[in-house]
């Protein structure tokens, strides 16, 4: 199956189960869950969530211990934070400033999840242990799947 089909599917399958929930950590849990099992290539599937001005906390996620902290001028979910731009990563190695949480992730991509208000929030963080694991398709699945994280927008 095509990777644009697989999202289709999860996507399909993300906003049934998200449908009436209106907890914030119970819609990311769910999501991380379909998509560590629907992305074959995803080793690890989880959110940073900005707890402190520019400072990220993981969780909830699915897979291997991820790095607890992350300041917005650290590594690749630092730079979707602060940028607020999703960062296609097919070589964390060439990566300037790459926190190696998972020795073994190969390939990463990051997605700013914003509120209804336009602020980030919180980034969808996806890794692979296959280079270059991530494209385009990757990229746009995944930005839709991030717009049906927020609910309205926080004061």
């Amino acid at each position: 199956m095509d990777k644009a089909r697989i999202y289709t599917e999860l996507l399909q399958e993300i906003r049934s189960v998200l449908q009436g929930e209106d907890d914030d950590i119970a819609r990311m849990s769910s999501v991380c869950a379909i998509l560590k099992r629907g992305l074959p290539w995803a080793s690890w599937v989880g959110f940073y969530r900005e707890i402190a001005p520019r400072l990220l906390v993981v969780g909830p996620y699915q897979g291997e211990m991820g790095c607890l902290r992350i300041p917005f001028d650290r590594g690749v979910c630092g730079a979707a934070a602060r940028t607020g731009v999703t960062q296609v990563v097919p070589d964390v190695h060439a990566f300037e400033g790459h926190i190696a949480c998972d020795s073994t992730a190969r390939s990463e991509i990051v997605v700013p999840v914003r509120d209804r208000s336009g602020r980030v929030f919180a980034v969808l963080d996806l890794d692979s242990r296959l280079p270059a694991a991530f494209d385009e398709i990757d990229r746009s699945y995944l930005e839709v799947v991030a717009n049906e994280i927020p609910l309205p927008a926080r004061s």
